[in-house]
């Protein structure tokens, strides 16, 4: 039995249930993962908390925005000034391909407490940044803290994985939910913290010390249990395969460009509808003072599209076996289109909840089903970690020169309708990005089939095979 067992050979990506082959038997035995136990659903919280001072902070920007502009960078453009939100989002997203690599190298802890280190101490530094001084900020915020965010997210995510499989989806909704209960708690502290007789210095402060217990007790609570892959795909080899497969550089693109247009969020957004993604995010509670809404309900307006969005990530667990991936993941985008477009009309309380509800909802669906997305449009799951990075790196970019276009439209006079106008149409593009993904999925399901009347087996009926086609359409 011992022999038996000293013969099989550990499986190189702790992520798959890769078949380990047994020399003695010639058969082939599953990895084993726990499915659960104390320290399975340790990490998971851990994980939980990562994400909840990662990108839970990051979807709060729209609260530093109004501040920033109304009060401690009065004297900057609101286009400029959304440049430190834009490169928040951009390194945020883009450092998971650099990682993930580390990750790969067995790099876990040394990402986990280094990541989590610069990030604290980034926030501390934020709160001696002074009044006016624009690059201070820019420096702390927009490189510093969102560099430490994204360099401990993908680990957080990967670890999560050696423990569970066929629970593995259940055990990710609840990873993801700590960016959105972040998203609801960091607005209303800040919030009630900026605008107080503490000042800008110490509710940075405070904000800092709630991320540093948070990050110190995640980091205690997680840890991997299977060993690194022995061996890793080059790099620029999957980068040519990314790109030669039509539908994953639609489904980026469409993506990049609907983040383009709006404010930060969480763990990826795609090119094309980035650009339009980020702009609720960041302007929301900016708007809604602006149009004359009361400051107390404005300051919640954010909170609101949080607590949706946690809503809407909650959804498709339910209801994506039937509908598909694909199809839900453009259904999400359609809705939030047609949802930016209506900020153009935003001008009292119930236009503001209305938008922050039903948009959050979108927007929850939409961040969601990203991975899942990026995960079936792969043939190699060897390479699947990688081209993770590649899209959400590119998505970035949509993140990174959308806001600030949208700031450069709405002026110092706050023209309203231009950046949303914009922004509704940049999603209207991402949207047609992924009918051509749907288009090219469809096409490559009806030539892979053997023959138009052979019967489906149950085996390729299950979600996640390796064509993917079935949840596809």
């Amino acid at each position: 039995m011992a022999e038996k067992q000293a013969s099989l050979r550990v499986p190189t990506d702790p992520e798959v249930e890769t078949p380990v082959f047994s020399e003695t038997d010639g058969e082939f035995t599953p990895p084993f993962f726990p499915e659960g136990g104390f320290r399975a659903w340790a990490t998971v919280a851990g994980a939980f908390l990562i994400q909840f001072c990662g990108f839970g902070y990051t979807t709060s920007f729209g609260v530093y925005q109004d501040f920033y502009t109304r009060d401690y960078l009065s004297q900057s453009l609101p286009s400029t000034i959304s440049w430190i939100g834009s490169i928040n989002a951009f390194i945020v997203n883009a450092a998971g391909l650099v990682s993930g690599r580390l990750y790969d190298r067995g790099h876990f802890y040394l990402l986990m407490y280094g990541g989590s280190l610069l990030q604290c101490f980034s926030l501390f530094m934020l709160s001696l940044c002074k009044p006016q001084k624009l690059y201070q900020i820019l420096l702390a915020q927009g490189i510093g803290l969102s560099l430490g965010a994204g360099i401990v997210c993908v680990p957080s995510l990967v670890v999560v994985s050696h423990y569970f499989l066929k629970r593995r989806a259940l055990a990710m909704v609840v990873v993801a939910s700590g960016a959105s209960l972040g998203a609801v708690v960091h607005p209303i502290m800040l919030n009630n913290t900026l605008h107080s007789s503490l000042g800008f210095p110490s509710a940075v402060r405070a904000s800092a010390g709630l991320i540093t217990g948070t990050l110190l007790i995640a980091c205690s609570m997680m840890h991997p249990r299977l060993p690194p892959p022995s061996s890793h795909p080059p790099f620029w080899k999957s980068f040519g395969r990314f790109a030669r497969d039509k539908a994953c550089i639609f489904t980026t693109l469409g993506c990049a460009i609907y983040i383009l247009p709006g404010t930060p969020l969480t763990p990826g957004r795609m090119t094309t509808f980035a650009v339009g993604y980020y702009f609720p995010l960041v302007y929301l509670q900016l708007d809604a003072v602006a149009h004359g809404i009361d400051k107390t309900f404005a300051f919640y307006s954010l909170v609101i599209m949080n607590a949706a969005s946690f809503f809407g990530r909650l959804f498709p667990g339910l209801v994506v076996e039937r509908f598909g991936i694909l199809n839900m993941f453009m259904a999400a985008v359609a809705g939030g289109a047609v949802l930016i477009l209506c900020m153009i009309a935003l001008g009292s309380v119930a236009s503001a909840v209305a938008i922050g509800i039903m948009y959050g909802f979108c927007a929850g669906i939409y961040i969601t089903l990203i991975p899942p997305l990026v995960a079936m449009l792969t043939d190699d799951i060897n390479c699947h970690r990688l081209r993770m990075g590649i899209t959400y790196a590119i998505v970035g970019i949509g993140g990174l020169v959308g806001p600030p276009i949208n700031g450069a439209l709405l002026t110092g006079r706050y023209v309203w309708w231009r950046p949303a106008l914009f922004s509704g149409l940049m999603a209207l593009v991402g949207l047609a990005f992924f009918m051509a993904t749907l288009v090219t999925v469809r096409r490559r399901a009806t030539l892979n089939m053997p023959h138009a009347t052979t019967p489906i087996s149950e085996e390729e009926e299950k979600p996640g095979t390796s064509d993917g086609m079935q949840i596809a359409t």
